[in-house]
């Protein structure tokens, strides 16, 4: 068990509260009152080492999740390194490995994710998810069109593409004969653990050691496999 301030930084009521993105399936799948998945199995492996009990939080989107964190209103969360939310939230190195991919109507000129970045295409994103973070700071000509869901909102306007995370839109696509997906991915989403930046720097070496642990040891590799997902799990991080 770490030392007690750590503890103390990490739960400071004494549980530690985790937010869990719900809207992630290859994260966290199940409901709010019965949540399942990688990061679910990563809060409870947490809070077992500090030796508290944990509760979750759960949302449908990155946004909700990410809100929770910054405003006190959670102790951990589980989002994707992305420079905007570096400016409110420490992160661990990845755990996993995501893509993020496009998807067009079949008859769509458009051949590959390079030829996406052009004038007149409307690309459908779920808002505040990391790929419309991403898109936001590296499209100059495509627009983005932001909704609750990027399927969603790119079936009831008519858009020319939509972005997401592979898994969920590669089922959208093989269940749809008119769309198909876009090779290459346009981003690797790199997941990981979040916490504020007043928890101690202690604290934060401490979650860093642990995922590099889980990591080596199989237990993310595990948790992904128990709930049915392919997700690549992210290599050792760097030697400071």
């Amino acid at each position: 068990m770490p030392d007690a301030s750590i503890v103390k930084s990490l739960a400071p009521t004494g549980t530690l509260r985790a937010s869990i993105n719900l809207g992630n399936p290859v994260l966290a799948q199940g409901t709010a009152s019965a949540p399942a998945g990688v990061t679910v199995d990563l809060s409870r492996e947490i809070a077992t080492r500090l030796g508290v009990p944990v509760a979750f939080s759960c949302f449908d989107a990155a946004r909700d999740s990410f809100d929770a964190l910054r405003t006190g209103a959670a102790d951990v969360g589980f989002l994707a390194i992305e420079p905007a939310r570096a400016e409110q939230v420490r992160f661990t190195a990845p755990y996993v490995l995501i893509e993020g991919v496009f998807a067009v109507p079949d008859s769509s000129p458009v051949a590959d994710a390079a030829g996406i970045d052009q004038d007149g295409i409307r690309i459908g994103v779920k808002e505040g998810s990391a790929y419309d973070l991403f898109l936001t700071r590296t499209l100059t000509n495509a627009q983005l069109v932001r909704g609750r869901e990027s399927v969603e909102v790119f079936r009831a306007e008519g858009l020319e593409a939509v972005a997401g995370i592979r898994q969920p839109l590669s089922r959208v696509v093989a269940d749809d004969p008119s769309l198909r997906l876009v090779e290459p991915a346009f981003m690797q989403i790199r997941q990981a653990v979040a916490v504020t930046p007043d928890r101690s720097s202690a604290a934060r070496a401490f979650l860093h050691d642990l995922v590099e642990e889980l990591k080596e040891n199989g237990f993310v590799a595990d948790a992904l496999r128990r709930a049915g997902q392919d997700a690549t799990v992210a290599g050792p991080a760097p030697r400071a």
